[in-house]
């Protein structure tokens, strides 16, 4: 089971820490273990990506505590929690405040590592959308202010006629900044062009009133 991303393991019982890093290396998962869920926090800032295992119950931070600092943070990586028999209302008050999975003890190994590749899933495809979000916006930022609104004609879905009339310039002129815009933005289409712009967040240019595409 190799997956990319680490699996940060917080438990304040040694063996439990321990345990649980043999389990995933010897699945070809990388794992590194934290004692407490402050000490997790401490490193969160260089942090590799992956998902977070973590027990509900530990002394000073719990595991609902540390869910909570983590949405504060706006911290994306996936919490699975570890809870003890009986602990259900426990794990429900996880699954509440963002904690993508539960998983009690005494648990099966393979259950737990279907669970950590789920959300290792999950973080890997999310990191890849906020990669694509990101560079999508270094391209609308590398707009001239003209071509951001012809941009914004075209996700309203005018015609370059109409664009040209909002504008004040020639349809002509248009066409160009047209080209400009689906060169800078990579975009083969236009299709493909306004998928872009609003995964980057471009908003459509009102129309005008009465105004009519022809």
């Amino acid at each position: 089971m190799a997956s990319d991303g680490v699996v940060h393991v917080i438990d304040d019982d040694s063996a439990m820490r321990q345990s649980l890093a043999f389990l995933l290396r010897s699945a070809n998962v990388a794992a590194k273990t934290y004692e407490s869920a402050a000490a997790f926090l401490d490193a969160l800032p260089n942090a590799e990506h992956g998902c977070i295992v973590t027990d509900v119950r530990m002394p000073g931070m719990s595991g609902i505590e540390l869910l909570r600092r983590l949405r504060d943070l706006h911290c994306a990586m996936p919490v699975i929690v570890i809870t003890g028999h009986g602990d259900v209302p426990l794990a429900v008050e996880a699954m509440k405040d963002g904690a993508v999975d539960f998983i009690e003890k005494p648990f099966d190994d393979e259950l737990l590592l279907s669970a950590v590749q789920s959300a290792l899933n999950a973080q890997s495809a999310q990191a890849e959308q906020a990669a694509v979000q990101a560079a999508v916006k270094t391209q609308i930022d590398s707009l001239s202010a003209r071509e951001r609104q012809v941009l914004e004609g075209l996700v309203a879905g005018h015609q370059n006629k109409t664009i040209a009339f909002d504008l004040g310039i020639s349809p002509r002129t248009v066409e160009i900044y047209r080209a400009n815009v689906m060169a800078k933005m990579g975009a083969a289409s236009l299709s493909e062009l306004v998928r872009k712009a609003i995964l980057g967040g471009v908003v459509a240019a009102p129309g005008r009133d009465g105004a009519k595409d022809h």
